[in-house]
Formats: C-alpha cells, structure tokens, sequence
C-alpha cells in the first residue's frame, strides 16, 4: 500500500497521545502501510505549531475544512471536544478519508446517529470510521476476553466496572471544557463512564439493554480560567457554573438477562486512574485494574478447595495479545502503549477493507447507553430502555 498520510484534528492531552502511537506503532509492528503524520490542526496557529514541533507533524494548520479537503490526506484523526465531532467526521468521511474520532463518539445520540449513517454509506465505498475506546487495546483486557470466551469462568452471572479518579476533588480546581456540557457532553458519565461501559461489554461479548441510574453534581461552581480560551492561564476570582455530572452511579441489566453495576467519578480521594472490572462466573471470575494494568486476576472456581484463590497473571509473555511486537516477557507496557494498538488494528481494518472494532455504531450504541442513564436519573432512577 501506498504510505497513509495522518491529520489530526486537536491536540493536547489526547493530541499527545494518539501522536505517540502514530509515531511509535510503524517501529514495532509490521503495519500494511507507512504512515506519514502530515498535520496537526489546532484552532491558534501557534498551538498548533507547537503541537508539530513537539510530536513530529510534517506541519500545521489552523482550519479543519482545509486541510479535509486535501487529496494528500488519507486518515482524519478527531480528538477535539465532544461538541465539534460529528460535524468534522461526517465532513471527513463524505470527503473519503478514514475516521478515527475519540469517545464518546458524539454529544448526543441524534449527532451519534448522523455520524453512523455517514460511517456506514462511506464503508459502501471502502472507508471506514473507529471510535477510540482504547482500553480495548491493553493486553490485559483482551487476555480477559480470551479467557471468558472459552468458558474459563463459565456461565457469567454479574459485572462489575467502576472507573475513578480524584482530578476534581479540590473544590477549589479550576473550570475547563470537560465541565461544560455544551462542549463534554456530559462530565463523569461520557468521561470516563462510558469507558466503563464499553470495557464490560468488550469482555463479556454482551451488550447493555436497560439501565437506572443516578447522577451528581458535588461542586456547582469553580473558578473560571484566566485566559479567554478557558483551557489554559491561571484561576482567577471569578466563578462560572459546573453543568455535567460529577459522580455517576448505574445498574444496568444486559442482553443476556446478567446484571452489572458501575460507578464513574472524579471525586474518588487517592484513586489517580483505576479503571475497574470483575466479571463473576458459574465456575470462576477475572478481575482488572488499569492502576496495574499489566495484570490479570483469574479465579478458577473448580480448582480444589485448597488451591483456590486468585491468582495473579503477569500479561507480558509474547502469546498475549499485542505483546509480542515489544519487549522480552516480565518486561512491562504502559498507557501510551495502547494508542499505538488502536493504530495497529485501524490500518488492518483500512488496508483489509472490513469494518474497524469498535466502529461508530458501536459508538452509537454506548451513546444511547449515556442518554438513557441522564434519562433514568431526570426521571428518579426508573429503569429505562438503551
């Protein structure tokens, strides 16, 4: 294959991240194509520039719409805001260019259903769109699927998945985009929730049917940015109104008829990044946590009664997923490992012309999941139908 030609749109926190697996994932892996990172797009030229000095972009830009309508561009990477997503995959993908856009995929479900059906009429015409819940991509998670799909825990029989940090704790931390729902979207619940969800539905092959669920805001107002752009400078004297939810609390009940429960907060004192998930079986359960994420628990409930307990699985050795391409085994990964995973599996998915996992209309689908716990919470936690 010719060598695909990136643009990322945003940068930033996750700009960096998906820079580095672009950057990283042709050094290890035996990708169907080169890849050039042509340009980073950014809404001020000079963070823009920056961006590109930092990350290794051929160049910068400053207007998405310019740069989509290049015949050199092969891959639109989205990583703004929720509120810009739709508006630029949907441009993006009726210009030709694969998609691959940060989650949540979209603001809403009607902005989420545009894009599917933009996703969908492009793969008529061999392009194809992601959604980025990368934690689908650490070795740990996949070995988790692979041991559930052959009945190692046998007939699944509860979930439970809480993902909590402690960035919002202070009462006294500063706004940012990520606490205005015109923007996020949503706060706790689209952050981090949705990753929450999207994990248990990965490993378990089961999908979220009906939900109750209950949100909160615990701080209604923090100090409002200096700068003008709300995104850098320093707190000043001003304070403007938090609008999404701070803590998430779900019960929700799958496909299959299993109950699962799920928690998403930043207001978890101590708890810097610890994405949880334990899936109980008939004959024995799998336990995960990001905080140590280059392991896996697994118990095995038909072991004799003496020798049952978990036990610890280092997911280092070369027979697990992705880890071959990096380092002798004991040798552990980390976070930014699983971007350039996400790489890996989109350029197969382009260069084989199938549909990418997970695709938009997965996106759509933990979507719906995210609209119907704000309903079931506007509504005093009644269950209500994904």
């Amino acid at each position: 294959m010719a060598p695909l030609r990136v643009a990322m749109i945003g940068h930033g926190f996750m700009g960096a991240a998906h820079s580095q697996g672009w950057r990283v994932a042709p050094r290890f892996f035996d990708l169907p194509a080169p890849i050039e990172m042509a340009v980073v797009v950014g809404r001020r030229a000079e963070g823009a520039e920056a961006a590109a000095a930092k990350w290794g972009w051929a160049e910068s830009a400053t207007d998405w719409r310019e740069v989509i309508a290049r015949d050199d561009i092969d891959i639109v990477d989205i990583v703004t805001p929720g509120d810009s997503h739709a508006e630029i995959a949907i441009a993006a993908l009726e210009a030709g260019k694969h998609v691959l856009c940060e989650k949540p995929l979209a603001n809403s479900v009607a902005e989420a259903e545009a894009m599917t059906a933009a996703a969908e009429k492009a793969f008529a015409r061999g392009v194809v769109a992601m959604v980025g819940f990368t934690y689908r991509r650490v070795p740990a998670a996949g070995l988790a699927k692979q041991l559930i799909a052959a009945g190692k825990i046998g007939r699944i029989q509860q979930v439970r998945a809480a993902y909590l940090q402690d960035w919002l704790a202070d009462p006294e931390s500063p706004l940012t985009w990520r606490l205005d729902k015109s923007l996020a979207g949503s706060g706790s619940l689209g952050d981090i929730g949705a990753h929450a969800i999207d994990l248990s539905e990965f490993v378990t092959g089961m999908k979220l049917a009906s939900v109750s669920g209950t949100l909160e805001t615990l701080v209604t107002e923090r100090p409002v940015m200096a700068s003008a752009s709300g995104l850098s400078g320093t707190a000043g004297a001003e304070r403007g109104p938090v609008t999404v939810d701070d803590v998430a609390l779900i019960v929700g009940r799958y496909d299959s008829g299993v109950l699962g429960t799920f928690e998403a907060t930043r207001f978890a004192t101590g708890r810097k990044n610890a994405l949880r998930l334990e899936v109980s079986g008939t004959a024995g359960a799998i336990a995960f946590d990001l905080e140590d994420m280059n392991a896996l628990q697994f118990y095995d409930a038909t072991a004799p009664a003496g020798e049952q307990g978990f036990r610890r699985i280092q997911v280092t050795e070369p027979v697990h997923p992705y880890v071959a391409a990096w380092w002798p085994p004991g040798h552990i990964i980390g976070y930014e490992h699983g971007f350039s995973h996400q790489v890996v599996d989109f350029t197969a998915a382009i260069a084989a012309g199938t549909q990418p996992e997970p695709s938009f209309a997965d996106g759509l689908h933990v979507q719906r999941a995210l609209a119907a716990v704000e309903a079931s919470a506007d509504a005093g936690s009644a269950w209500t139908t994904v």
